[in-house]
């Protein structure tokens, strides 16, 4: 096999972002978050769909029982199977939205925020029950990001990307973080200037 990258769809976006598999589905999903849509791909048939979404999107994820959770601007819904729209947890902030989430083992979403800004500590952490429960877990990250869990469940991941820092926390019983200890250093350096422009103009034009 070579090295290289391949292409799997040529979709144009502002910001695409959040490539999630949805294995019973045996499809891609990703996110657009300026335009505000949810993209689907199905490998084996080259079917592709579109889900414009209420506000800006920072991710998409597979429920159990089809359609996707989102996490939005003002806070996380649900799509279901027929594409009918309800919210979960909602909590508008003026300059803030919903950035990367990822579904942990127990089947909870964690949902992370950002300013459009970037002003520091403007973001969070939070879990987000299937009830709509929400536990604050991080109340103030610059840019939310990079959330994951070892396969035996007993480790989460994460990312406060201006940290250029990953981040590894022990789990509970309860399925909540304790023990936040460094787990990997990033030292190329960031394209602030560019990232802080294309922020203002998607803030400009949220819907």
């Amino acid at each position: 096999m070579s090295a290289g990258w391949e292409v799997a769809v040529a979709e144009p976006a502002w910001l695409g972002e959040g490539p999630t598999w949805d294995a019973p589905a045996c499809r891609l999903i990703w996110v657009d978050i300026p335009s505000a849509r949810g993209h689907t791909f199905t490998p084996a048939t080259g079917r592709r769909t579109v889900m414009a979404t209420e506000q800006h999107v920072g991710a998409a994820k597979p429920r159990a029982g089809g359609g996707a959770v989102v996490n939005l601007r003002d806070g996380v819904g649900c799509y279901d199977a027929s594409g009918a729209f309800s919210w979960l947890c909602r909590e508008p902030v003026p300059g803030r939205r919903g950035n990367d989430a990822a579904v942990a083992p127990d089947g909870s979403l964690w949902a992370g925020t950002m300013r459009y800004d970037e002003r520091a500590g403007g973001g969070t952490l939070s879990r987000v029950a299937p009830d709509g429960t929400v536990t604050r877990i991080l109340p103030d990250v610059t840019v939310s990001n990079g959330i994951g869990w070892s396969p035996d469940g007993r480790l989460m991941y994460y990312v406060d990307s201006p940290t250029r820092r990953v981040d590894v926390f022990d789990l509970d019983d309860k399925g909540l973080v304790r023990g936040r200890r460094p787990f990997a250093r990033i030292s190329e350096p960031e394209a602030a200037p560019r990232r802080r422009a294309f922020r203002g103009r998607a803030a400009a034009s949220a819907p």
